[in-house]
C-alpha cells in the first residue's frame, strides 16, 4: 500500500517514470475515440461499404443455411410483387452460401422490401438487405498456352 501511495505522489508531482504514468493514469482508459461516421460508409446500410444506387434487385446476407428459395420469396413478397428470388448455393455441395438476391417489379417495391427486411429475423437469423451492385465487367479468357507454345493438353 505504501508503494502505491508513493507512486501516486510521484505521479502527481510529475517525476514518475513514463511506465508508472501509463499504468496509473486514468486518462488512457477513456482515450478511445471511435472513427467518424463518414469513415463507415454513408451512414446507411452496411458499415464501410458504399451504398449502391436504387434498383429493383436486392442483395441480402446473413441468411440461415437451411432457408429455401420459396421461404425467401414468401418473406419478401409481403412488400411487393417479387419477380425472382434466389438463394446462392455452392456448386459442389448444393448447400446455401448464406446470401442471395430478390428482384421486385418496381423500384418503389424494392425500397419497401429493403427497409422492411433489413435487420429483421428470418428463420432465426438476422438478415441484411441492400441494393445489389451490378457485376463488374469481366475480361475475356486468355489463350491457355504455356511458355513453350503448347497448351496443357500437349497441342499447339
Amino acid at each position: 500500500m505504501a508503494l502505491r501511495a508513493a507512486a501516486t505522489r510521484a505521479l502527481v508531482a510529475g517525476s514518475a517514470p513514463p511506465g508508472l504514468r501509463r499504468i496509473f493514469s486514468t486518462a488512457s482508459a477513456n482515450s478511445f475515440v471511435p472513427p467518424p461516421i463518414a469513415a463507415m460508409g454513408n451512414g446507411d446500410g452496411t458499415p464501410g461499404r458504399e451504398q449502391s444506387p436504387p434498383s429493383t434487385n436486392l442483395f441480402f446476407s446473413g441468411l440461415n443455411k437451411r432457408t429455401p428459395t420459396e421461404k425467401l420469396r414468401e418473406a419478401f413478397s409481403q412488400f411487393g410483387r417479387v419477380v425472382d428470388a434466389r438463394v446462392v448455393t455452392d456448386r459442389v455441395s448444393g448447400y446455401s452460401k448464406g446470401f442471395g438476391f430478390v428482384r421486385y417489379a418496381t423500384i418503389e417495391e424494392a425500397e419497401k422490401g429493403r427497409v422492411g427486411m433489413d435487420g429483421k429475423f428470418l428463420d432465426g437469423w438476422v438478415i441484411f438487405a441492400e441494393y445489389a451492385r451490378p457485376r463488374p465487367e469481366r475480361a475475356p479468357p486468355q489463350n491457355m498456352s504455356n511458355s513453350n507454345g503448347y497448351n496443357s493438353y500437349g497441342c499447339e
